[in-house]
């Protein structure tokens, strides 16, 4: 690099220096030279000006900058090293503020939503749980029952974390036969050893997860006994030899196995009274209403552009009805709202296989004359029966429908020529937080 600036520099000397001149020489030396030289006469040139140097200098110094390569010093690279760390923070700031935007799109839409989830109630604790939550709560509740009472807890761990019920159902009969062996015969020891590698408890019982802990509320306790023919101790449960009173008690846990029921959380009908609304009608619902898999999703509009097609052709009534039926089991739940006869809603959240003496139930228990008769009208007129033991997807009232009510005609005469009236509807803690609906 340095080599080349001297050879700009040369080159520059040499145009500038005249004829005869040896690049290596001073120019000042040039007319001492010129006058040593023959006597032939000579034009003499005078030395270049103060001025003239300096153009000439800063001209090299121009011809120098445009050659001279960009190098990179450390304070450039300081430089490019704090730009390109500004630009990380900007593009991050940038990012924050479209997450912070696409977050208030979520809220608002959100907002929006006529219910925010699906919640249920765990019967155990109390406690409000959304569906993933629900499972994991249920067991861990279930677990802390052992504190209380193991009997208890160790029959709902049978009954509620084994899916199968058969094979629930095999465990009970088969644990119930060894406390009826024990209670017939409580002085023979045989009865009152279990044996952990036997192929019927392998594969009747100890598959069962909560039929251990049962057998051990029982009073069983787990010992290594030697076996006949082997070097090795197995691994038995032993119960003592029982009082006649433990033995009654045995029979009363005995009998708690057989009700025994699974746990399971209660939907939370998320109650909610509105006041008169023009938009009543309109059902914004979360995807845990719907009962479709991610695949199935993204399938939806094909289906529905096949419908259209369907619709197009002849089709008899039980083609139509096999459609409406699929279409019906796309759907968990459904929000039913129920407009009362001063303009209020009532809204309520049900599974989609909910009976319509659910639903009856659940407008009566929200009602302050709770005991007088009413009617419910489903969408396009058709009065619902209290008595009928119909699923709400079977009156297409899913995944959500507006109806009507009104009180039994007969009855609010009566209460009417009695000088009475139906003042206020709703119970007074649906009343006291009812909201705009929007």
């Amino acid at each position: 690099m340095k080599k080349l600036f001297d050879d700009i520099k040369k080159d520059i000397k040499f145009k500038s220096a005249g004829p005869g001149k040896k690049l290596t020489e001073d120019s000042r030396s040039a007319p001492e030279r010129g006058q040593r030289s023959s006597g032939s006469k000579q034009q003499h040139r005078d030395a270049p000006s103060e001025g003239s140097q300096r153009a000439g200098a800063a001209a090299l110094a121009r011809v120098e900058q445009n050659q001279r390569p960009k190098v990179h010093t450390s304070q450039d690279a300081i430089r490019n090293q704090v730009k390109r760390e500004l630009e990380a923070e900007a593009a991050a700031l940038a990012g924050k503020d479209k997450a912070a935007t696409a977050e208030g799109t979520d809220v608002a839409a959100k907002e929006c939503l006529s219910v925010s989830g699906v919640y249920f109630t765990c019967p155990l604790t109390g406690a409000t749980l959304t569906k993933s939550q629900r499972d994991v709560h249920i067991k861990e509740a279930i677990l802390m029952r052992f504190e209380e009472d193991d009997v208890e807890a160790s029959v709902m761990m049978m009954y509620t974390f084994n899916k199968d019920k058969e094979k629930v159902k095999a465990a009970v009969d088969i644990i119930s036969k060894y406390v009826e062996n024990i209670c017939k015969n409580p002085s023979e020891e045989k009865y009152r050893k279990l044996k952990l590698s036997n192929k019927v408890f392998q594969d009747k019982v100890r598959c069962v997860e909560g039929s251990r802990e049962f057998l051990q509320a029982l009073g069983f306790v787990s010992t290594m006994l030697p076996v006949e023919g082997q070097e090795e101790d197995e691994e038995f449960l032993v119960l003592p030899e029982q009082s006649p009173d433990a033995l009654e008690l045995m029979k009363e846990r005995r009998d708690r196995l057989q009700r025994g029921e699974p746990v399971r959380a209660r939907l939370d009908r998320q109650a909610q009274a509105f006041r008169p609304s023009d938009d009543a009608t309109r059902f914004e619902l979360p995807p845990d209403f719907y009962n479709l898999s991610a695949e199935e999703l993204k399938k939806e509009q094909q289906q529905r552009s096949d419908l259209v097609e369907k619709n197009a052709m002849l089709r008899t009534k039980a083609m139509r009805e096999r459609d409406e039926q699929r279409e019906r089991r796309k759907y968990n739940y459904t929000l039913l709202r129920i407009r009362l006869p001063d303009g209020n809603l009532l809204q309520g959240t049900f599974y989609a296989w909910d009976r319509l003496p659910v639903l009856f139930g659940f407008v009566r228990d929200s009602l302050v004359d709770g005991w007088q008769p009413f009617e419910l009208i489903a969408p396009g007129g058709h009065k619902l029966q209290e008595s009928d033991e119909v699923a709400l997807a079977e009156c297409n009232l899913v995944p959500a429908a507006l109806l009507s009510f009104a009180w039994d005609a007969a009855v609010q005469a009566d209460i009417v020529a009695a000088g009475s009236k139906n003042s206020t509807l709703l119970k007074p803690e649906l009343l006291e937080t009812i909201p705009n609906l929007s």
